[in-house]
């Protein structure tokens, strides 16, 4: 009977299903709630402030522009200063961190921090985008609802995508984007046929949501596309997504050179963001299209508007703003920027092809509309969610060409050129390959130094073969002992493999036989400094069971020996670390503490 009876119950897909569906309303919710407080804070602080100073009028008066970003930064302050470590710089870094590296717990509060210094940063006039947290607010729902349920690990992930598909499915009214980005930049391109529907449900139904509120209009308007003669325009999209390439790399490495000059300027925390509105005020009083998040302006270009060297001029100012305004503490992401510079790349190469090959090309803006996802592609090193941003916005089977053509190889030679797209940097700058992992990222975050675990018995090179048969008799549990010299440095290793071949000659023969002489001089060492994965590779790629450690490469004192067997268990404490305290986290949580 109970066999029966659990054929109408629903299974754990099911279930995931239906929690799915939930993270997609919230999701949904949250964005028209995101949305609104970000168009407010533009009303009231970004128009209202123009109407307050006068800047409309002109002249001197545009001087006091500077006025409305730094007043954005100057009310962050008091967030900054309650939640240090959560509201300032670039956080879509953080949150892939903690969705990948960190067991996906993501705290509730950071669905309203997001939604209001990211409303203060762009609402002001400041240089960011929107994507970045509005992807990080519905993985916060999906990491609650998760929560709530108890779940963990790899079904943890899977909520969170779908709060990040639902955010940007809804923030752009395109749900095969919205698919996309969680696979390829939230799961990093791993996942399974459960995941993967669980992605379409939440994405799906946050798109329900804002459209029933907004419409179903997309974010915003894209003129018709054509291929005018594909001999001709195709070659100069393959020309134009070499130039994307390179500008995406150039746009990395501004971002970081700058954000790392602002870790390293000699003044107060908080005022570093005011610092940086101040410089996007001035920009803003020649180029007010920097200003903000820049669609209004982008939307024009898409159109065929804007003179070329504007145009120009606006690709290398939007990436210096947007380095600027994150690098300095403001709060947001780099989806929108990247947009923006997109379609200035791509109206002005389509002015000047235009201007060659006014029969034999589309308007410059249909080379604005092809940036736009070339350069995402390019930037974020997610060629498919941009392929498919751009067909969603424009409806138009025609653009899959040009738009696939330019995606790939913009991201080819940006990947040739920077492994790293624009939310990996820091993770190669601490040595981890975000993609491995979890399991990687503990094995690398833990250093060798930590698991030496016993002291290590080594043997003079002068010494003769019976004192080191009866070290080896001593020694229980080690097989491998380190030669060293009179100084006391490491000059190569011994074992038993080493002594065989000589056992057999009588005791007085064995005598004259020295340690020097019959040890291993090519000896892979390791530093205290090492991470564990380097040594477990080592391990691996060598077949043997111990490896000794010295102070460093150049003074090969000997600090210990490491074993395989070491590793295992520094690693397994670590994880049983990691794990204790997220259930206490877990615990605490449902308990209101």
């Amino acid at each position: 009977m109970k066999q029966n009876l659990r054929k109408f119950l629903p299974g754990e897909n099911t279930h995931m299903m239906l929690i799915a569906t939930f993270i997609g309303l919230l999701a949904g919710g949250f964005n028209i709630i995101f949305r609104t407080v970000v168009e407010g804070v533009h009303t009231l602080f970004f128009e209202g402030g123009h109407h307050l100073l006068g800047l409309e009028q002109g002249g001197w008066r545009l001087l006091l522009l500077p006025l409305i970003p730094i007043s954005g930064m100057i009310l962050m302050i008091p967030i900054s200063l309650m939640f240090p470590g959560e509201v300032n710089g670039y956080g879509f870094t953080k949150f892939l961190r903690k969705v990948n590296l960190e067991g996906g717990y993501i705290k509730a509060r950071t669905i309203t921090l997001k939604i209001i210094t990211t409303a203060l940063t762009i609402g002001t006039g400041n240089s960011a985008g929107v994507e970045g947290p509005i992807a990080a607010i519905g993985g916060a729902a999906g990491s609650q609802v998760g929560r709530f349920f108890g779940v963990s690990g790899s079904r943890m992930k899977v909520y969170i995508a779908a709060g990040a598909a639902g955010g940007i499915a809804g923030m752009f009214n395109a749900p095969i984007a919205g698919i996309f980005f969680a696979s390829e930049i939230v799961l990093l391109g791993t996942f399974e046929i459960s995941s993967f529907a669980a992605l379409v449900i939440a994405s799906a139904i946050s798109t329900v949501v804002t459209r029933a509120y907004y419409g179903a209009n997309p974010a915003f308007p894209i003129p018709h596309y054509n291929l005018v003669n594909p001999f001709v325009e195709i070659p100069l999209y393959s020309l134009m997504a070499l130039l994307v390439g390179f500008v995406a790399v150039f746009h990395i490495h501004i971002f970081y050179w700058i954000r790392d000059m602002y870790d390293k300027l000699p003044i107060h925390p908080q005022l570093k963001p005011i610092s940086g509105a101040f410089m996007i005020g001035c920009m803003g009083i020649l180029y007010p299209q920097i200003m903000g998040d820049g669609y209004e302006f982008l939307e024009k270009v898409l159109n065929g508007e804007g003179a070329v060297l504007l145009l120009f001029a606006l690709i290398f100012l939007k990436i210096f703003a947007t380095a600027i305004t994150l690098g300095s503490g403001g709060s947001g992401g780099v989806f929108a920027p990247a947009l923006f510079i997109g379609a200035m790349i791509g109206g002005s190469f389509g002015h000047v092809a235009h201007s060659m090959l006014p029969n034999l090309t589309a308007d410059p803006g249909a080379y604005a509309t092809v940036g736009i996802g070339a350069f995402l592609a390019a930037s974020t090193h997610a060629p498919m969610t941009a392929i498919f941003l751009l067909f969603e916005m424009t409806g138009n089977y025609v653009i899959i060409i040009p738009i696939m053509l330019t995606s790939i190889i913009g991201t080819m030679v940006a990947t040739r050129f920077n492994q790293d797209s624009i939310d990996t940097v820091d993770f190669t700058r601490e040595g981890i390959n975000i993609h491995e992992g979890r399991e990687a990222a503990i094995m690398k975050s833990i250093r060798v130094g930590k698991a030496i675990t016993e002291d290590v018995d080594f043997i003079s090179e002068r010494a003769n073969i019976n004192h080191l048969l009866e070290i080896f008799r001593l020694a229980k549990n080690s097989f491998y002992f380190p030669v060293v010299d009179d100084s006391g440095r490491m000059t190569g290793i011994i074992s038993m493999q080493d002594v065989k071949n000589i056992l057999h000659r009588a005791e007085e023969e064995r005598v004259c036989y020295l340690v020097g002489g019959i040890c291993s001089r090519d000896v892979i060492t390791l530093t205290p400094d090492d991470s564990l994965y380097t040594a477990m590779q080592l391990f691996d790629v060598k077949g043997i069971e111990e490896i000794p450690v010295v102070e460093d490469m150049e003074n090969k004192w000997v600090v210990g020996m490491i074993k395989r067997r070491d590793v295992i268990a520094a690693y397994n404490h670590e994880v049983l670390k990691k794990g204790i305290s997220e259930k206490a986290e877990t615990i605490r949580i449902t308990c209101g503490g």
